[in-house]
């Protein structure tokens, strides 16, 4: 009931307020409803409005250090650093042991990414606060600038025993555990941490990611189903669930979670896609197709759905409709790598070659520097006839991938087949001397080269 009045009241000095804006009739409110109604514009980000309810608060309540510190909140945000700065410094002369003014100060010099001091007056703050949760968790955060994710992690376990729900500080040490890779340690943790909090559906959450890690499926499900039973509208719960059955095989389960999961709020794609998967793997075409269509319908920018659509039909070698649904993922995303390979690819099983080169092309231009990336572009440039761009396309891949034998293969052909023999015999040797097995390189690409007396003789010397 105390908070149903509190927030009536706030209610209420909040349409008080704005109907003061609308009718310019100066009206007084204290200085608490002045906070109160900033912090709300602040909230919601109407910073316009912040700010007129600090400049009307302040020349109601001209001393008010809380109201001051709002502007300094609203030049931080603005970027005007050298002011926040200044007024700061007239507010440590009036109350020196005022713990937000440190906090504002960190807030600063952490802005101009001096973490250091920001995390040295932060631990000036600690003499002056009542309550050091707060800190706590601002001293993680500067640790974590500083990649120092040891001492992150010490602050943010400190920050959980001053407010052990405080599950933002609960994430961020998970965070330093996995990132320093300490999964046991976790694990330990959390389940010490549940201890004190048995029903925190969060804590079951991270210690059945933690078990993941560890590949412990069984106690990760166990871990999932108590935070379903801590709150069965816990949505992440049902997704983690079901990935965890789909690794164990256990597909039709792994659906229903997910499907749980669609009935709770919108359809995600993920769940989408990740049903459409486990039909796929049953066995079940025509439910895993529709889910696929449904999860590009619901995210048509997720690459994952139009992967997954490809390669259905790929798999299946429908060549055709892969490569219809392929050109309409490109016409969304033209600069996906993925897509341009796939493209590549499904071409190329068509025999449409030159669409094929163009597709591989575009891969290499966008930074997949795959070795078969290279090597399936030259070897279509073979097909067309077009040596001279092969030729010149694997001296680029040999800058990437050198002293390899397929490379050196291909070009000893090219070079014999534009009968450039000196060049021929160097990079057929080098081929030789990396792996004599790669030899049907030539016999395969070039069959009127291997036929040749010169070769033999060549080979018969190896």
């Amino acid at each position: 009931m105390e908070y149903s009045q509190y927030d009536d009241n706030n209610n209420l000095s909040l349409s008080k307020f704005e109907s003061m804006l609308k009718t310019n009739h100066v009206l007084f409110f204290d200085s608490n409803e002045f906070e109160n109604i900033i912090h709300h514009y602040m909230d919601i980000g109407k910073m316009a409005l912040a700010k007129k309810a600090i400049k009307l608060g302040l020349k109601q309540h001209p001393t008010s250090t809380n109201l001051k510190l709002f502007q300094v909140e609203v030049f931080v945000f603005e970027n005007k650093l050298k002011m926040a700065d200044q007024l700061l410094n007239k507010l440590y002369e009036i109350e020196p042991s005022n713990e937000e003014i440190y906090i504002q100060k960190a807030n600063i010099l952490s802005k101009k990414d001096n973490h250091e001091k920001a995390i040295n007056i932060l631990q000036q703050a600690l003499e002056f606060s009542e309550d050091n949760a707060d800190i706590f968790s601002l001293i993680g955060m500067e640790y974590l600038f500083l990649d120092k994710f040891e001492d992150a992690k010490l602050y943010f376990l400190k920050c959980l025993e001053a407010d052990y729900e405080d599950y933002s500080a609960l994430y961020n040490a998970i965070y330093c555990f996995e990132y320093l890779e300490q999964n046991t340690e976790a694990i330990e943790y959390l389940n010490t941490y549940l201890q004190k909090n048995p029903y925190c559906e969060v804590a079951w959450h991270q210690l059945g990611k933690q078990y993941c890690n560890t590949k412990d499926y069984t106690k990760a499900l166990a871990a999932f189903d108590f935070a379903i039973i801590s709150d069965d509208l816990f949505i992440g719960a049902y997704l983690e669930k079901g990935k965890v059955l789909e690794e164990l095989k256990q597909f039709n389960e792994a659906i229903e979670n997910y499907k749980i999961t669609l009935a709770l709020d919108d359809p995600t794609s993920f769940a989408l896609l990740r049903i459409g998967c486990c039909y796929e793997k049953l066995g079940q075409d025509d439910l895993a197709v529709q889910h696929y269509y449904k999860t590009v319908e619901e995210d048509p920018l997720l690459d994952k759905g139009w992967i997954a659509i490809t390669n259905f039909y790929n798999n299946n070698k429908n060549y055709q409709k892969a490569l219809y649904y392929i050109n309409k993922a490109i016409n969304i995303d033209s600069e996906n790598v993925i897509y341009w390979k796939l493209y590549a690819q499904i071409n190329q099983r068509l025999h449409f070659l030159e669409e094929a080169e163009r597709g591989y092309k575009r891969t290499l231009e966008l930074g997949n520097y795959e070795l078969d990336t290279w090597l399936a572009r030259a070897d279509i440039l073979i097909g067309l006839g077009e040596y001279e761009a092969a030729s010149f396309s694997l001296i680029q891949t040999a800058e990437f991938y050198p002293d390899h034998a397929e490379i050196e293969y291909r070009l000893a052909g090219l070079y014999f087949i534009i009968n450039q023999s000196v060049k021929g015999r160097f990079h057929l040797k080098n081929a030789l001397a990396l792996d004599k097995d790669y030899i049907f390189i030539i016999e395969e690409l070039f069959p009127t080269v291997f036929k040749r007396k010169s070769i033999k003789e060549i080979l018969a010397k190896f």
